[in-house]
């Protein structure tokens, strides 16, 4: 069918996107630090956690940044 293949190209890219995500929260625990820098929020109260990886976050946006921005100017 005509117009299917750029959707078709799409959901394999965001296939190929969420496995490497995947595959980074798996491997998260063991790169040096990550979840823990200073600036992510941690409020421990009895028995309620929450975590909140503000730092973290702003990192991982900032790389993903970098990569997509070389990627596009291809």
């Amino acid at each position: 069918m005509p117009g299917f293949e750029g959707f078709g190209k799409m959901l394999i890219y965001f296939g190929l996107f969420l496995i490497l995500v995947g595959g980074l929260m798996l491997l998260g625990e063991k790169l040096a630090g990550l979840g823990k820098l200073p600036g992510d929020i941690i409020i421990r109260r009895g028995n309620f956690t929450f975590y909140f990886p503000l730092a973290t976050s702003l990192l991982l946006s900032l790389l993903l940044t970098l990569i997509f921005s070389i990627l596009a100017r291809r």
